[in-house]
């Protein structure tokens, strides 16, 4: 997705092009990748001439929530706090991102 939100429309030649470079992936595996996400609704489709380009169905944004709304489900019984209090605890955070959740905690309480 990466890939085509940042050059979208996409050919397919292209992203099979480079996904089997970075990620080693054979071109078969890729079409059906990018199949499944045409039938999802996260991708667009339409040819031109002999070839098809790919754009993006969905926002950068509206994947994110989507995907951080399935993560907390499946892995925090659907619980955000519980999640966040489990990243703050088990990561490494500068006095710059303290200083960001304290002004964003602030912000909430308010």
């Amino acid at each position: 997705m990466n890939l085509i939100w940042s050059h979208e429309p996409v050919p397919s030649s292209e992203i099979v092009e480079r996904l089997g470079t970075a990620r080693g992936w054979h071109s078969r595996t890729i079409r059906t990748l990018l199949d499944r996400l045409v039938k999802k609704g996260a991708l667009a489709q339409k040819r031109s001439g002999k070839r098809y380009l790919y754009s993006a169905a969905v926002s950068r944004n509206e994947c994110v929530q989507k995907e951080r709304r399935s993560f907390v489900d499946r892995v925090f019984g659907g619980n955000s706090a519980a999640m966040i209090l489990n990243v703050v605890r088990e990561t490494n955070l500068s006095n710059d991102d303290i200083a960001e959740l304290e002004r964003l905690l602030r912000e909430k309480k308010e």
